[in-house]
């Protein structure tokens, strides 16, 4: 039996940020994953897959050039499932050699088999080929990720009705689909397909999608799907989900059917937690899979398990995963760290892109703070028409007694990198003033934070002085 200083299962970002950060604390670290290769969900079924898909339908269609060369534009005439998959292939392999090579410059250990418990500091690895050993530990973090969720009266069979991890493979690229759930996996693939000239129908049962998103952004997301020809049919309950040898039939509780080839159900995801025989922990899941923590420290109700990433629920970001993981080993050994700063960037790599980071307004308008916005629109910045952007904008919200940004909020072309600035502007506690008085590079798409910073003092001069006189 081999014991370890600490264990880690599960190497997708909060396992192997984890696992580094013990391994540089002079720890003995294990690694195990039951995955044919290291990476996780994040590489393999996840993060990596579905952005990789992402950046190749938007080369290869050309999507980005037909502001200007108009939308039967295409760089390749023909598209195919082999042209998605050859660049995901690629892009898969580095990153498990990236990946691998970390772990052996830090000495981090690694096994590809399934861990279960057996008791509070012991767990049993079994292989594929059902070989099995044991390894006691000091420490563990359980970073096992999520799986999609797969309900009963949905008939998956990976041809015609797919999971959002069939769906990366798929042989050919369908005449049409239907895609349920209008949470961030929803929108991400539905518009992607869109983007392909794939007619899509996207279907939520709830009146709105992407709740955790400022209004104003939702509103005009929804509007760049239906204009450029999706469906969304929003406040939709299905009724039934029917196959047939033409496509797949959905029946709506309001008496309305969808008919399309094919069909993506992408409506929340579960906890792989099955396998981990939690109960010789005394440790319980949620019914979705999930495992309590203290949102501080990542513990869980045991002092020498802790758990990170997508298994504990919201965020459910690679980015924040990987800070979960860091102060769940900093705080095992005992070492200082440093909490993240309470704004974080929250990235939505659909077409197009959303990012946002702070409060919504609908989140200080509910506070009580006097606040203004400031609004840029892409297409009134010059890179906007060097690019044939016509479309996206950002959004700033200030509060009006302290002139702080409160929240940045950004759709459309280079949305998830424009957020940073805003990022660092909260988290440093900037202000308006910040915007107005800096030089941005001329032309750039992050002209527009001066821009929305100046759209923003202006409204905010006559505002901040009745603010005054009333207080005063």
């Amino acid at each position: 039996m081999d014991k370890v200083d600490m264990l880690v299962i599960g190497s997708g970002p909060a396992g192997r940020r984890a696992a580094v950060q013990a391994a540089k604390f002079g720890k003995s670290v294990l690694v195990v994953d039951r995955g044919r290769r290291l990476g996780g969900v994040s590489v393999h079924t996840g993060t990596i897959p579905s952005k990789t898909l992402r950046e190749t339908v938007l080369n290869l269609s050309g999507w980005r050039e037909r502001g200007f060369y108009g939308r039967a534009y295409r760089v390749k005439q023909d598209i195919t499932a082999v042209d998605l998959t050859e660049r995901l292939h690629k892009t898969l392999d580095h990153e498990v050699e990236v990946l691998e090579h970390q772990f052996m410059r830090n000495m981090v250990a690694f096994a590809l088999a399934e861990a279960r418990f057996v008791a509070p500091n012991t767990v049993e690895l079994k292989t594929d080929t059902d070989e099995l050993s044991r390894v006691e530990f000091d420490k563990c973090v359980i970073c096992v990720g999520t799986k999609p969720y797969r309900p009963d009266h949905v008939p998956f069979d990976g041809s015609r009705v797919f999971d959002s991890d069939e769906i990366l493979e798929i042989d050919r690229l369908p005449r049409s689909l239907t895609v349920i759930g209008g949470g961030v996996i929803g929108v991400e693939y539905a518009t992607i397909f869109s983007a392909l000239d794939v007619p899509v129908t996207l279907i939520e049962g709830r009146d709105t999608i992407l709740d955790f998103i400022d209004k104003e952004v939702v509103a005009d997301f929804v509007h760049q799907m239906r204009d450029r020809g999706m469906v969304v049919r929003l406040g939709a309950a299905v009724k039934e989900i029917t196959k047939s040898e033409r496509g797949v039939q959905v029946a709506l509780e309001d008496g309305r059917k969808v008919n399309t080839e094919c069909l993506l159900f992408a409506a929340g995801r579960s906890g792989s937690v099955g396998s981990l025989n939690l109960g010789a922990l005394g440790l319980e899941a949620d019914k979705r899979g999930r495992l309590k923590v203290d949102p501080d420290t990542f513990q869980t109700d045991l002092p020498n398990i802790y758990a990170a990433g997508d298994i504990i629920g919201f965020p459910s970001l690679a980015s924040t995963s990987m800070e979960q993981g860091r102060l769940a080993a900093c705080h095992a050994f005992d070492m200082p760290a440093s909490p993240p700063p309470e704004a974080f960037p929250y990235g939505i790599y659909a077409v197009p892109e959303i990012s946002t980071v702070g409060q919504s307004e609908e989140e200080v308008r509910e506070s009580g703070v006097a606040y203004e916005c400031g609004v840029a629109r892409f297409r009134e910045t010059s890179r906007g028409h060097i690019m044939g952007v016509n479309s996206g904008f950002l959004k700033l919200i200030f509060a009006l007694d302290t002139r702080r940004l409160l929240g940045a909020h950004i759709i459309g072309e280079g949305a998830t990198k424009l957020i940073h600035i805003g990022q660092a502007v909260i988290n440093l506690k900037g202000t308006v003033d910040f915007f107005v008085e800096n030089t941005f590079n001329y032309p750039t798409l992050a002209e527009a934070y001066k821009v929305a910073g100046l759209d923003a003092w202006n409204r905010m001069g006559q505002a901040a002085a009745e603010v005054a006189v009333v207080d005063g």
